[in-house]
């Protein structure tokens, strides 16, 4: 059965809403992970962005079949499918913004830490390529937990020589869809008018929604925005339970995720006065990385800004957060400064563990574990 004509208009008047073509200079976009329950809406998305003139699919399998499919879109971008490791190199050369949203499930019998090690390790491994093949781009973090992976790759780039803070977001996005939808709906206010600040981090009580500067203004009760500030928080709970553990919030973070990278893709083409919030390393607390509205330039960050006026529940939620915080941001850091992963590939008499090249790492890095797998590892 054919579309109607209407229903196409309608689709392609969604997606001129979405995205800006104000300027179109080349920008090649990398999505890794791309063949996965988020990497395949993300890359749909991405081809739908007039800003992106290459886009650039990875993953360990599945990318010609996915490259192959949106690249019969007929948008701007040219699509290129990338499978294994032998091919990261050439997914990432030239690249203005890699997105990262890989990484592997949960399975029977593996521990919350063994999870963490494989999908911090597959965020090292990435990073390490990314420092190799495009120091110079845009990364966007999406892979969880997020409080502790981007510490994991600003210490890699370090290593590398090339860290630049304002180049590295951690993609917090989907919390501010979530606070501007979930307040709508109790407000009665227009959703598109809708704008709410989330700070903090981007895991459960580091997630903290600022509805006393959500506008339009609404006057809500305290109870109301208790229970907002918590249904924003277990947001990926919801879905989860509603997919009856089949799945997580695959879609609407790939939606977040595709908004966050148009802001990049504006701010590098000098649109003007492009703010968003993001999970960057930051001075405005005591904290070395925290979400906060960030103005986006040709840079990058151009400007990390404060948190405002906070009402005092808000500020309690603040001083609740920051010890999780802190803890996942020194983990993450713990596990970047080791110098091998957990397993089996890698073996190498203690007395030269310390002293391996920053190149060596890399190598040993990128054999020890798998680089991208099918489905981002946790809620959304």
């Amino acid at each position: 059965m054919r579309p109607s004509m209407s229903l196409i208009r309608s689709v392609s008047r969604v997606a001129r809403r979405g995205y800006s073509s104000e300027s179109v200079p080349q920008r090649k976009v990398a999505v890794l992970g791309a063949a996965g329950g988020i990497g395949q809406p993300l890359a749909l998305l991405m081809k739908l962005n007039p800003l992106v003139s290459q886009l650039s699919l990875y993953d360990i399998a599945g990318t010609p079949g996915v490259a192959a499919d949106v690249s019969h879109i007929n948008t701007r971008s040219e699509v290129k499918g990338y499978a294994g490791e032998e091919q990261l190199g050439e997914a990432l050369e030239g690249c203005d913004v890699v997105i990262i949203p890989a990484g592997v499930p949960r399975k029977p019998g593996m521990t919350r830490d063994d999870l963490f090690n494989i999908n911090a390790g597959i965020v090292r491994s990435l990073t390490a390529a990314i420092a190799k093949y495009c120091p110079h781009a845009i990364i966007n973090m999406i892979s969880n937990p997020v409080n502790s992976t981007v510490p994991i790759a600003s210490e890699v780039l370090k290593k590398a020589g090339v860290y630049d803070e304002k180049k590295l977001f951690g993609v917090t996005t989907l919390d501010v869809v979530r606070a501007k939808t979930f307040y709508a709906g109790k407000a009665g206010v227009p959703i598109a008018e809708v704008n709410v600040p989330v700070v903090g981090g981007h895991a459960g009580i580091t997630i903290l929604p600022l509805f006393s500067q959500a506008t339009p203004k609404a006057n809500l009760s305290d109870d109301y925005i208790k229970a907002l500030t918590k249904r924003t928080q277990d947001g990926g709970t919801e879905v989860v339970e509603a997919k009856a553990g089949k799945g997580s919030a695959t879609l609407s973070m790939a939606y977040a995720g595709a908004l966050f990278a148009d802001a990049c893709l504006k701010g590098l083409n000098g649109v003007p006065d492009v703010v968003e919030c993001s999970y960057v390393q930051s001075s405005i607390t005591e904290l070395p990385f925290f979400a906060s509205k960030v103005r986006l330039g040709k840079n990058g960050v151009e400007e990390v800004l404060d948190l405002g006026p906070l009402s005092d529940f808000e500020k309690e939620g603040l001083k609740q957060l920051k010890p999780e915080l802190k803890s996942s941001i020194e983990k993450g850091i713990k596990f970047a400064n080791q110098t091998f992963l957990p397993g089996p590939a890698i073996k190498l008499p203690a007395h030269k563990r310390a002293d391996v090249a920053y190149e060596e790492q890399t190598e040993l890095w990128l054999a020890s574990a798998p680089l991208c797998t099918s489905d981002l590892v946790t809620q959304e």
